[in-house]
């Protein structure tokens, strides 16, 4: 099978999860498993969105420190972050200090606060039924139309900073699709 590579115990991995222990821990142990929660879910909303543009290799090992700097991903906590708190994000080198995605977390957690229902239940309504498993990184779509569903309808509730590709990798994180190629030992 393409794209697929022996892991250090001997098991096929997707070729991505192999280059580190951080990559095959996350591949093995998170991505592409179910999480519910809505803290769990915004957490993986908001990685998604700072991690674009770079490498996720970056958010991965700056993951504790987001979770600190942004108080576990506690929405009811995020959502009544104020200057005082933009401005300790913006200084804080420990997570990726960008203007417009610390300002988009703060503001989707008002907006996940302001829902009527879960937001777990709000994701997990757009997750497509399921499809075969991909044989190579090619058959891996970088959108869907589930995932440009979702973005629209998180948008329409006030979330910024997710469009159809972040919400598709969050729709990875988050185990509602997986994405895992066929003949990986983690699928």
């Amino acid at each position: 099978m393409s794209d697929l590579v022996d892991g250090p115990d001997g098991r096929p991995r997707c070729a991505w999860a192999t280059s580190t222990e951080d990559y095959l821990r996350y591949h093995d142990e998170e991505w592409g498993r179910p999480v519910h929660g809505d803290d769990a879910l915004f957490e993986r909303l908001c990685l998604e969105a700072f991690q674009s543009g770079l490498s996720w290799l970056t958010i991965l090992r700056k993951r504790e420190s987001f979770r600190a700097a942004f108080a576990g991903f506690h929405i009811p906590a995020v959502a009544a972050f104020g200057e005082r708190d933009r401005a300790r994000l913006l200084a804080d080198a420990g997570i990726v200090r960008n203007r417009a995605k610390v300002d988009a977390a703060i503001r989707n957690a008002q907006a996940a606060a302001a829902l009527d229902g879960a937001l777990t239940d709000l994701v997990w309504s757009f997750a497509p039924p399921p499809r075969p498993a991909p044989g190579t990184f090619a058959d891996v779509p970088a959108n869907t139309p589930e995932s440009a569903a979702l973005a629209k309808e998180l948008k329409r509730r006030g979330f910024v900073f997710v469009g159809p590709t972040t919400a598709y990798a969050t729709m990875q994180a988050c185990g509602l699709v997986n994405d895992h190629l066929a003949g990986c030992a983690a699928r």
